[in-house]
C-alpha cells in the first residue's frame, strides 16, 4: 500500500512539474530568439530614420505628433526622467512575468490561451522588426535619449533598457510595433478577465501610462504604441476565435 501511495505521489509531482518546466523552456526559447534576432536585424540607421520620418509626418497630418513636446519636457526634469526610465526598464518584464505566473497558479484554465496570445504577438512583432526596421525618436536628431541621460541612476546604459555592456544584444531599430505597449495591453486583457468589473478601468491605466512613458523617454513614436496595442488585440481575437469551437 505504501509503495502504491509513493508511486501515486511521484506521478502527481511529475504531472505538476513537467508542464511547468515545459512552459519555462518555451518562454526561455522565446526570449533567446528575441535576443538572437539582433544578429539578423538590419543596421541601416539612415533607412530606419527615413521610415521614422514618414511615421512622424503621418502623425502630423493626424494631429497626434506629441513626441517633441513630451520628450523635451521629460529631458528637462531629472525626477520625471528617472521615474520614467525605471518604469520603462522594470515593468516591461516584471509585470508581464508576474501576471503570467499568477495566471498559471490561479487561473490555469485561462493560462494556455493567454500564453499563446503573448507568444504569437511577440513573434509577429519580431517579424515586423526584421522586415521594416524603424528608428525610435532617441536615434533621430532633435530628440533626447532619456534612458542614456539617466543611466547614472540605474543599471541601463545607452542602448534602450539593456544593462551596461549588453547593448550589442539589443535591436536598436525595433520600434514598430512597440511591444512595451503590446505586453502592457496583454497584461490589461488578462487581468480584466480575472478581476471584478469595477477594477477594469484601473487595469487599463497600465498600458495608457506605459504608452506615455515610451513616448516621453524617446523610445517609441505614438504610432508604434498604437501598432503594438493593435497587434496584441488582433492576435487575442484570432486565438480566442480559433479556440472557441473546440471549447464548445
Amino acid at each position: 500500500m505504501s509503495e502504491t501511495r509513493a508511486e501515486t505521489s511521484t506521478a502527481t509531482a511529475r504531472a505538476r512539474v513537467l508542464p511547468a518546466l515545459r512552459e519555462v523552456a518555451l518562454l526561455a526559447a522565446l526570449y533567446l530568439g528575441y535576443t538572437a534576432s539582433r544578429l539578423l536585424a538590419a543596421d541601416d540607421l539612415a533607412a530606419a530614420r527615413r521610415v521614422a520620418e514618414h511615421l512622424f509626418e503621418v502623425e502630423r497630418v493626424l494631429g497626434i505628433a506629441i513626441e517633441p513636446v513630451l520628450n523635451g519636457w521629460t529631458a528637462t526634469s531629472v525626477v520625471v526622467g528617472v521615474a520614467a526610465s525605471y518604469w520603462y526598464t522594470v515593468t516591461h518584464y516584471a509585470v508581464t512575468a508576474l501576471v503570467l505566473l499568477g495566471t498559471w497558479l490561479w487561473r490555469p484554465e485561462a493560462y494556455r490561451t493567454a500564453r499563446t496570445v503573448l507568444v504569437a504577438a511577440t513573434l509577429t512583432a519580431l517579424a515586423c522588426y526584421l522586415v521594416v526596421p524603424v528608428a525610435p525618436p532617441r536615434l533621430v536628431p532633435g530628440y533626447v535619449d532619456v534612458l542614456a541621460q539617466t543611466a547614472a541612476w540605474g543599471w541601463w546604459g545607452e542602448s534602450a533598457s539593456a544593462p551596461r555592456g549588453l547593448g550589442s544584444m539589443t535591436n536598436q531599430l525595433a520600434a514598430m510595433p512597440s511591444m512595451h505597449v503590446g505586453w502592457a495591453v496583454w497584461v490589461a486583457l488578462t487581468l480584466s478577465r480575472a478581476v471584478p468589473t469595477r477594477w477594469r478601468p484601473a487595469v487599463w491605466a497600465y498600458p495608457l501610462l506605459t504608452t506615455l512613458v515610451v513616448v516621453m523617454t524617446g523610445n517609441h513614436w505614438l504610432l508604434d504604441a498604437v501598432a503594438g496595442a493593435a497587434v496584441v488585440l488582433l492576435v487575442d481575437r484570432l486565438v480566442r476565435a480559433r479556440r472557441a469551437p473546440a471549447q464548445r
